[in-house]
């Protein structure tokens, strides 16, 4: 399956955040993109995946 996206931006990052079970990851994750934090959070078994869009020092001096 072919498709064309339209990248509006000049970089891209991609994180991974790997870590002991227990040790907040999915709640870093839930903070950075949707600045939310859950004291009471279950532990998450599996993989997790969110996205955020940043726009920084635009237009440039």
């Amino acid at each position: 399956m072919a498709y064309k996206v339209d990248h509006g931006y000049d970089y891209l990052f991609k994180i991974v955040l790997i870590g002991d079970s227990g040790v907040g990851k999915s709640n870093i994750l839930s903070r950075f993109t949707r600045n939310e934090f859950c004291l009471e959070s279950k532990s998450t078994i599996g993989v997790e995946f969110a996205t955020r869009t940043l726009q920084v020092g635009w237009p440039p001096s």
